[in-house]
């Protein structure tokens, strides 16, 4: 990515693609990204920022506005974790072999880890558990949508992906946040089939918004519901 600054507004500049208009998104982490069509030269992708730049002032705004409520953890008995967008407890255990296991409506983690090891470990193993609960779920989410969309994936992976819920490479390989298991079903089935219907379009344009709406019809409430909460899905 090429980092370039527009009067006030910094973003970074992704290669060209056969887009017919170019993409601006505000990542999750409030950086702005913009992809053009090829051939479009910088000059000409600042005059597009620069006329697009109400737009980006109102998203930045309200990026700033859901951050403001973004989770702070303590690792302490009875601070809640998300899953499948239902909070469950934490309760710190010293009598489990497992380091980490969900039942009674409760994450119960292995208290030697945060006492030996640090909040860090603590973190990595949740996020462990999202990842291998979110191969299982999403693989088949996505065995039951990829025929609705009239595409083929055999190639998923769910990891960390830094500000990005999720990608479809050009080879079609998926790959999701392991976070996408800390929001509710049907928000991790609209993440799923969004990714699916890139390999239709490797845009968002609106005739890859028509392919989501052929299969889920209320794509843009699930949508907006990731876009005002997802700043909360944090650990």
């Amino acid at each position: 990515m090429n980092a370039r600054r527009i009067r006030d507004i910094d973003y970074q500049l992704l290669p060209g693609s056969d887009r017919k208009t170019t993409d601006i998104i505000i990542e999750r982490n409030g950086s702005v990204v913009v992809r053009p069509p090829s051939g479009y030269s910088p000059e000409k992708v600042d005059a597009v920022v620069e006329s697009k730049r109400m737009w980006i002032y109102r998203n930045l705004a309200e990026w700033r506005d859901l951050n403001a409520t973004s989770v702070v953890r303590e690792w302490v008995n009875g601070e809640t974790f998300l899953y499948l967008g239902r909070s469950y407890r934490l309760s710190l255990v010293t009598d489990q072999a497992d380091d980490l296991k969900l039942k009674k409506g409760r994450f119960c983690l292995n208290r030697h880890l945060i006492d030996k090891y640090g909040v860090d470990v603590a973190r990595q193993v949740f996020e462990d558990f999202y990842s291998q609960k979110g191969f299982q779920r999403i693989k088949k989410r996505i065995e039951y949508f990829a025929p609705k969309v009239g595409v083929i994936s055999d190639n998923v992976a769910v990891k960390e992906m830094g500000f990005r819920w999720a990608s479809c490479s050009k080879t079609n390989a998926l790959s999701f946040h392991w976070k996408c298991m800390m929001a509710p079903p049907r928000i991790i089935d609209y993440v799923v089939v969004h990714e699916l219907c890139h390999m239709h379009f490797r845009n968002h344009s609106d005739a890859y918004w028509n392919e989501v709406d052929k299969v889920m019809p209320d794509y843009r409430e699930r949508k907006e519901w990731l876009k005002t909460n997802g700043a909360g899905l944090v650990l």
